[in-house]
C-alpha cells in the first residue's frame, strides 16, 4: 500500500532517499523535488525557473526533446511531437551545435572516443565550430530577448531522442555562462545521460564543465519503475513556496525504495565503470564497421549513449530512406537485437542497453548490424 500514499505523510524512505540523491551531486544542488516522469520534471523545471527569476523567456536547442506535456512541448524542437495547437509562449530556439549535419563541425570537436570525418582546420584548444554555434546563441539576444530578460536556458547534455548528437567541447560551457549574463537559470536536463550512464562522471552536465541551477532526472532513476526528480539550490526551491506545491505519488514511500536500490546497484556492480569500458569497446568497433560500409554516416557518443546515423550513399551524406532503415532496423529486431530510433530523419539507431551488458553482448551487436549490413543496398 506504501506505493498509494501521497509523499504528504513523512516516511523514512523519502529522506534518505532524497539524502542519497543530492549526495551525488555536487556544489549547492541539494534540494529535490520528486515527481513521476521526466515530462513532470522538465514541466516543473519551467516554473521554478519563471518563478526564481520572474522572467519569461525561455531557450532551447532545436532538435531537443524535454517532453510532452503541453508545456514541455513547447520546450521540444521537433515538429514530431507538437501537436496542432497554439503553443506556449516564451520559447526561443536556437541553433542545434550538430558537428556532423550542422553548419559547422570538424574531426576534433566532440568529447568522445569517435569523432565525425569532417575536415578540421582548427589549431589546437581552439574550435571554430563552437565559436561559430555560440554566435548564433548570441544572436537571439540581439535580435530576441532583451538583456537580462532570460529566465531559462535548458540542455540535454547529449541529445537523445534527436539522435544522440553531442556539442561541440565548450560549447555548454561558454553556453552557461551567457544565460547568466542575460539573468537566466541553466537547467541540464540529465533524463537519459544521468546516472553514470556516459561512463567518465555520474551526470552528463559534469564532462561540460559546469553546475547548473537545475537539473531534472527519469528514465533510469528507477530503472522502470514510475520515478523522476528536480534538483535545485535551496535559494531556488524557496521561491516555490510563495505558493502551495505538491505531487500526489512523486516520491511515494516505495518509489524512494526503488531510487535507493538503484544507486545501490550502480555503486556495488560498477556500472558506471562497465559504462565507459563496455561503451568505449562498442563505439570503436562500431567505427571499423563505418569504415566498412558507406550506409554508416556517423557514429557517436560517449559511454553506453550511442548513436549510428544511416545515410545514403552520395555526396550529401543525405539520411537514409524510410524502407532501408527499417529493413535494418527490423533486421536486427528479427535476429534478437532491439535498438532505438532517433533523429530528426528518423534515421539514427540509439543504442542505449542496460549499464550491465558485457562485451559480448557488444560483439553480438556489432555481428547483427555486420550481417544485416551486408543485405541492405
Amino acid at each position: 500500500m506504501l506505493g498509494h500514499v501521497s509523499n504528504v505523510y513523512f516516511h523514512p524512505k523519502i529522506h534518505e532517499y532524497a539524502l542519497r540523491l543530492t549526495n551525488t551531486f555536487p556544489g549547492d544542488l541539494k534540494v529535490v523535488y520528486f515527481v513521476n516522469s521526466g515530462s513532470e520534471a522538465n514541466d516543473l523545471a519551467v516554473l521554478m525557473a519563471r518563478v526564481y527569476t520572474k522572467r519569461h523567456n525561455i531557450i532551447t536547442l532545436k532538435n531537443c526533446y524535454h517532453g510532452m506535456t503541453y508545456q514541455t512541448m513547447g520546450l521540444t524542437s521537433n515538429t514530431c511531437y507538437k501537436y496542432a495547437v497554439p503553443q506556449v509562449s516564451g520559447i526561443h530556439n536556437a541553433m542545434n551545435p550538430d558537428v556532423y549535419r550542422g553548419l559547422w563541425g570538424g574531426a576534433h570537436c566532440r568529447d568522445s572516443p569517435v569523432q565525425t570525418s569532417r575536415i578540421c582546420s582548427c589549431a589546437e584548444s581552439t574550435c571554430q565550430a563552437k565559436d561559430n554555434y555560440i554566435g548564433q546563441l548570441q544572436e537571439i539576444f540581439k535580435f530576441n530577448i532583451s538583456k537580462g530578460q532570460l529566465a531559462a536556458f535548458f540542455a540535454e547534455s547529449i541529445q537523445g531522442v534527436g539522435g544522440t548528437v553531442q556539442f561541440p567541447k565548450g560549447y555548454i560551457k561558454e553556453a552557461y555562462e551567457l544565460v547568466k549574463e542575460n539573468g537566466g537559470v541553466f537547467v541540464s536536463d540529465e533524463v537519459q545521460t544521468g546516472f553514470g550512464r556516459t561512463g567518465e562522471h555520474f551526470w552528463g552536465f559534469q564532462m561540460h564543465g559546469i553546475e547548473p541551477d537545475i537539473v531534472t532526472m527519469a528514465k533510469g532513476i528507477g530503472n522502470g519503475f514510475p520515478l523522476a526528480a528536480v534538483v535545485t539550490r535551496p535559494e531556488i526551491a524557496q521561491a516555490l513556496t510563495s505558493s502551495s506545491h505538491f505531487n500526489t505519488f512523486g516520491g511515494n514511500p516505495l518509489a524512494c525504495t526503488v531510487g535507493i536500490a538503484v544507486l545501490d546497484i550502480i555503486e556495488e556492480e560498477k556500472l558506471q565503470k562497465n559504462s565507459l569500458e563496455v561503451g568505449t569497446y562498442l563505439l570503436k568497433e562500431l567505427e571499423k564497421l563505418k569504415s566498412k560500409y558507406p550506409l554508416i554516416g556517423d557514429v557517436r557518443g560517449k559511454g553506453l549513449m550511442i548513436g549510428v546515423e544511416l545515410v545514403d550513399n552520395d555526396e550529401f551524406n543525405s539520411p537514409l530512406d524510410k524502407e532501408r532503415f527499417f529493413k535494418v532496423w527490423e533486421g536486427c529486431r528479427d535476429l534478437g537485437l532491439l535498438l532505438g530510433r532517433g533523429g530528426i530523419d528518423g534515421n539514427v539507431l540509439r543504442i542505449k542497453p542496460p549499464m550491465c551488458v558485457t562485451t559480448e553482448d557488444a560483439d553480438f551487436t556489432i555481428k547483427v548490424l555486420d550481417a544485416i549490413l551486408k543485405q541492405v543496398k
